[in-house]
């Protein structure tokens, strides 16, 4: 059977990187199996367990990572359970350690804390491309801090801000996004060993009732697998409480809103053909249209946005119908929704990181589309300065402004013409305005308020702490195939 007659998911072949899936791998999950396998051996041993010895340990180590998939495959087509195949299989290996394997332990001590540390790689896999994102919008926000652009409020013209202040409402989601993924790494902890129910009865059995010894174990097994001592649940029934599941899925889906976000408003800014995501020399826009540049990178953003939050859904789902001390349909569940959780955000992120990098904008549309709108918007700054410096009658010029505004607007909507209300304006002797006078009431800067402040204080305050403490994480790129 080829790969083409079957299927395959689009998380492998389109979206999600190299690094992603490794993390997700049948390879890293049974590797890690094994590993806390050997911790486990390890930590009884230190402990007193005497049937347990370094040559043992040694054996195990010695095959952690070239794991026979045959032997634990056919098994499990015999006693239907994945867990006691690959201890099977790995006893097989390791002829001298094969009675000790997995001693106290039940399927939730691989099954569980396996999750957990592919969960945090997940986590910092993420985290790391976040840091890319924040980094390219950072000098994104800088270069064009103060480049003025007619700003919208449903999706209608309001006051201008400028290119770089837009840019740091896009950053500031993700640094709320990177707070929360910072608090789940913070806060994770393993499920350690607590046996079939929660209780550590077995290791109670093992170590004739010492409770100072089990969580030593707990404690010698969380330092291994690279957690803090302490970092062990208190309290567990089979399984860890899958709100640590849920926790972690709306932390990943609240990255996909902040993403689609951005995402819908580079779209929106494309129409208005203000801004752009990358277009390759030889890209197709379209099968039917050879002159559309349709922004397919930031759709599929929105899309896979879509999918994760939906996916989210499962979690918490899971977590409110675990029976008493457990019950096993959040298995099949969890093989999907938690890799495909992380598989998504991660297609997620390398989009964004690739728009980011070549985000394209168009200076004289923004200028064309403010041109459009502030005459209406500079009206009330002519009066007042004319009023002041002109000794013109402030009832009068409001009156003469609202006859000229009502035409002008006349002239655009049902002729299709420019806005002439500037024009009309300087015409009228009752303002006393040359252009040079006008002009500068009419100046985009003089109407983007703190925008280019706020900006520089978004950038120094919140972006550059952020960047400044990971820049060994910095350097993240990533190419879109297709």
């Amino acid at each position: 059977m080829s790969q083409h007659d079957r299927y395959i998911s689009p998380f492998s072949t389109r979206y999600s990187s190299d690094e992603m899936q490794y993390i997700f791998s049948d390879d890293n999950k049974f590797r890690t199996w094994r590993r806390l396998w050997v911790a486990l051996a390890r930590a009884e041993m230190k402990q007193g367990l005497t049937n347990i010895t370094p040559e043992m340990v040694a054996e195990l180590e010695a095959h952690v990572d070239d794991i026979n998939y045959e032997v634990a495959i056919e098994r499990e087509k015999l006693v239907r359970h994945d867990v006691m195949s690959h201890v099977y299989a790995y006893g097989q290996q390791c002829p001298k350690a094969a009675g000790i394997i997995h001693l106290g332990a039940t399927s939730c001590y691989v099954g569980d804390n396996t999750d957990i540390i592919v969960m945090r790689q997940g986590l910092e896999l993420v985290r790391k491309k976040l840091i890319g994102v924040l980094a390219k919008l950072g000098r994104f926000a800088e270069e064009y801090k103060d480049m003025p652009c007619m700003a919208y409020t449903h999706c209608q013209p309001a006051q201008p801000t400028t290119v770089g202040k837009r840019a740091t409402l896009w950053a500031n989601e993700l640094v709320m996004d990177l707070n929360e993924i910072d608090h789940r790494l913070a806060t994770l902890q393993l499920r350690g060993v607590k046996g079939t129910t929660g209780t550590q009865a077995s290791f109670m059995e093992l170590f004739k009732g010492d409770a100072d010894k089990i969580r030593a174990v707990d404690a010698s097994i969380a330092e291994e697998m690279g957690f803090d001592r302490e970092a062990i649940i208190p309290v567990s029934g089979q399984t860890y409480s899958r709100k640590v599941d849920a926790f972690i899925l709306n932390a990943l889906a609240g990255i996909g809103q902040s993403c689609m976000k951005f995402a819908t408003d580079l779209r929106l800014l494309a129409n208005f053909k203000e801004m752009e995501e990358p277009f390759e020399k030889n890209q197709i826009g379209s099968s039917a249209m050879p002159y559309k540049r349709n922004p397919m990178r930031c759709e599929r953003i929105c899309s896979l946005a879509r999918y994760v939050i939906a996916d989210a859904q499962n979690a918490p789902m899971t977590a409110m119908t675990q029976w008493l001390e457990r019950t096993l349909d959040d298995s099949a569940n969890r093989r999907l929704s938690i890799p495909e959780a992380f598989l998504a955000v991660d297609g997620i992120l390398n989009l964004y990181i690739n728009v980011a990098s070549g985000m394209k904008i168009y200076p004289a549309v923004c200028k064309k589309h403010l041109d459009e709108e502030l005459p209406f918007m500079a009206s009330e700054n002519i009066l007042m300065y004319c009023v002041k410096h002109k000794g013109g009658d402030r009832q009068e010029l409001h009156e003469r402004i609202r006859v000229h505004s009502v035409a002008a607007a006349q002239q655009v909507k049902l002729y299709g013409d420019k806005n002439d209300l500037l024009e009309r304006i300087m015409a009228d002797p009752a303002f006393s305005l040359d252009e040079e006078e006008l002009a500068k009431l009419c100046d985009a800067k003089g109407f983007t308020g703190m925008a280019e402040h706020q900006t520089e204080k978004f950038i120094k305050e919140y972006l550059d702490p952020v960047i400044d403490a990971n820049r060994d994480l910095l350097g993240v790129e990533a190419s879109v195939n297709v």
